[in-house]
């Protein structure tokens, strides 16, 4: 009777103007190879994210996405939405 627990990225997706990158990330858990449960977690990464600690897969398709002119939009935009003092 082995129980094992892997993670498996399985579904990332890019949205919107800003490509914003949605991961979810289950956790599997078997039985002697025969799957009892799998959870999920969401998290959302935008192009100003920290994304040394993220998997090959995630950090990859950010790489791709997050383009000079992507991450200087996003950094207007963030400059544009704070309140001004």
């Amino acid at each position: 009777m082995a129980l094992t627990e892997s993670i498996e990225y399985d579904k990332i997706e890019v949205v919107g103007q800003y490509k914003a990158v949605q991961v979810r990330k289950a956790t599997v858990i078997k039985k002697d190879g025969t799957e009892l449960t799998r959870s999920f977690e969401r998290y959302v990464l935008q192009p100003d994210s920290d994304i040394s600690g993220e998997p090959a897969e995630v950090s990859a398709i950010c790489n791709a996405v997050w383009t000079t002119d992507v991450k200087a939009a996003w950094k207007a935009k963030l400059i544009a939405d704070k309140p001004s003092e």
